[in-house]
């Protein structure tokens, strides 16, 4: 049973600048560069049926241009309680859009609705008994972030072993956009 999700993927030269801020918090598990990528719609563990119907539904997509994708800055997910710290993605109009026909298209072959609000991110670290005050202190000391921003010329399905996350991840197929 694989379980899937769809997303862009970060180029090396990218990833490599974003591997830089690996270390320097305790209780982080880093993901290592080469699974970086922008989650657009997790789609789960499901049925081999399944996952032929989303690879094929996932081609029906209206044609798309190229996505200008910019990654602004570091932040985190859990407040009170960090449990990833993210490269954060601007949420343009076209990675809006992209996501949310993405959505329409998984619904109609009857996965759930996505509860969580899109918000597009790179994750570089899953956060284990991470305090508040160890991750106020490696953003402290991480200083300027500079905007790394990448033409995304296809998206894709992505496979994921049943693990904790942070990978590996097999692309299963790729959609152009453009």
């Amino acid at each position: 049973m694989p379980r899937l999700f769809t997303g862009i993927e970060i180029p090396a030269d990218i990833g490599l600048t974003l591997s830089t801020y690996r270390g320097g918090l305790p209780g982080a598990r880093w993901i290592d560069p080469e699974n970086y990528h922008i989650t657009l719609r997790f789609i789960g563990d499901i049925d081999d049926r399944m996952a032929h119907e989303i690879y094929a539904i996932l081609g029906d997509g209206r044609r798309r241009e190229p996505v200008t994708v910019t990654i602004e800055g570091l932040d985190t997910f859990g407040g009170g309680r960090p449990r990833t710290v993210f490269a954060r993605a601007a949420a343009t109009d076209a990675l809006n859009d992209l996501q949310s026909e993405q959505e329409r298209l998984v619904r109609r072959v009857g996965i759930p609705p996505e509860k969580r609000k899109f918000t597009p991110h790179v994750t570089l670290a899953r956060l284990r008994d991470a305090s508040p005050l160890d991750v106020a202190d490696y953003f402290a000391t991480r200083g300027h972030f500079p905007k790394l921003t990448f033409t995304a010329r296809r998206f894709v399905l992505f496979s994921s072993r049943d693990s904790v996350g942070g990978g590996p991840y097999v692309v299963e197929a790729a959609y152009p956009l453009g």
